[in-house]
């Protein structure tokens, strides 16, 4: 469904009106595409403190494309701004932050990026801990307040995790970003493995990659499906058979392969397999359902069904394709979770549960995982995305979550299928056990 109200305060009389009324004016995000690629101007970097990777970052950000300049002046207007906070650790250095960031904020050109780059906060330490945690406030406060569809990220890297920034990079300072914002987001000190991880033509990061999206016949397991396979993946959709034709749809004009298929079923993983005879790269856990009543009111079958769905099918099938091989070295597992799981939801215990679950898989698998079978485990959180289910919602309700967020808007499948396909990289075997949410910085669970 069209938001009406954004497409109005992008009009002059609605810019006048929605002014004299103090409404939210939302931004018109500039998201990727063939004519919008990349950020539109120089990448300002500047540091916070005496860095000791300010060469080795300055290096990352330039292999991203982006004219790399370290002074305001004389340099035009920037598209972006990654400020170098990882030597600040103490209370009184976070005034080099204020310092870098103070003169050249209001120059951030509409649509903008900033990244602060900081590091983990010490056990050990707790003066830097103090003030690498202040770091996450100060992104947080500063992306409810930049405006004009920007958005602020906290990147944090491990010393030697540094080199391995670039597809992260890439993605926080790109359209394809453009619903991310206020976010969190740690590296490891993992570097792709040359094996399993090759390097990899930007245009085409996933070329070579054999990817399985389930959820894939419509709304967003169908966005994320069709970006994969622009990004050069060999792309299964699978959804449950009663979709098989809108699938069949979705596939061919992917040039995708199709597998009618219950994620539920007790042989869904044997079945992936021999879908996927030389193993799969990429595995994507879209498939859920909602089954929304009052805990006071919710039958156990309306319970069971939603956690089997969004949770305990995605274990199962985990487990077993992890067991068997099926996902190779340097492979990749995007689950699905919700800010649902993180705020909860009136009316909707069962399906927060579930994606709360989502959480915890991730968190306690993602270290397992990367050191038993070399593969990364991650999960998006989506907030208000414009689908057909969200279409469904009362008027009221729809429009205050498309508002709730910084970004005073809603967000499209697309966002959350960008989310995935930077997860999915070969050269993101540093971003593992994250939990990004796409959700405009919503105000929920904030």
């Amino acid at each position: 469904m069209a938001d009406r109200y954004l497409h109005f305060t992008g009009t002059a009389p609605g810019r006048f009106l929605t002014g004299k009324l103090g409404l939210p004016q939302p931004a018109r995000l500039r998201r990727w595409s063939l004519k919008t690629q990349s950020l539109d101007g120089p990448l300002l970097h500047l540091t916070a403190g005496d860095s000791a990777v300010v060469q080795e970052l300055g290096a990352v950000l330039a292999a991203t494309g982006l004219t790399v300049v370290r002074s305001a002046e004389p340099a035009p207007r920037p598209a972006g701004i990654v400020v170098d906070a990882t030597a600040v650790a103490t209370a009184a250095g976070l005034g080099d932050v204020h310092a870098a960031l103070h003169p050249v904020v209001r120059s951030l050109a509409p649509g903008g990026r900033i990244v602060i780059v900081g590091v983990r906060p010490s056990a050990e330490d707790h003066h830097q801990a103090a003030a690498q945690q202040a770091l996450e406030g100060f992104v947080r406060s500063l992306g409810k307040e930049i405006g004009r569809g920007s958005t602020v990220q906290l990147l944090r890297i491990e010393p030697d995790a540094t080199a391995s920034a670039e597809s992260t990079f890439r993605f926080l300072l790109s359209p394809r970003s453009a619903y991310v914002s206020g976010q969190v987001v740690e590296l490891t000190g993992a570097t792709p493995d040359p094996a399993t991880d090759p390097a990899t033509d930007p245009a085409a990061p996933l070329a070579g990659r054999t990817a399985l999206v389930t959820g894939a016949a419509r709304g967003i397991g169908a966005s994320v499906a069709s970006v994969l396979a622009r990004d050069g993946a060999q792309v299964i959709c699978l959804d449950i058979p009663q979709t098989r034709d809108e699938l069949a749809r979705t596939a061919d004009r992917l040039g995708a392969s199709a597998l009618p298929l219950d994620i539920t079923a007790d042989d869904a993983a044997e079945r992936i397999a021999a879908a996927a005879p030389g193993g799969l790269d990429i595995l994507v856990h879209n498939a859920g359902i909602t089954r929304d009543r009052r805990l006071a009111n919710m039958p156990a079958d309306r319970w069971a069904q939603v956690v089997e769905v969004n949770l305990d099918s995605v274990l199962r099938t985990t487990d077993a394709l992890l067991d068997a091989g099926t996902i190779n070295r340097g492979g990749r597992i995007i689950a699905t979770a919700s800010i649902a799981g993180i705020a909860g939801n009136t009316g909707q215990t069962n399906y927060a549960a579930s994606k709360a679950g989502i959480i915890g898989l991730v968190r306690s698998l993602a270290p397992r995982a990367a050191a038993d079978h070399g593969v990364t485990v991650n999960a998006v959180a989506p907030g208000f995305i414009e689908t057909k289910m969200t279409a469904a919602v009362p008027l009221f309700i729809r429009e205050a979550g498309r508002r709730m967020n910084s970004l005073a808007q809603g967000g499209l499948p697309v966002d959350v299928a960008e989310t995935t396909a930077w997860f999915a990289q070969p050269a993101s075997a540093a971003v593992n056990g994250q939990i990004v949410r796409v959700c405009g910085q919503s105000l929920l669970g904030a």
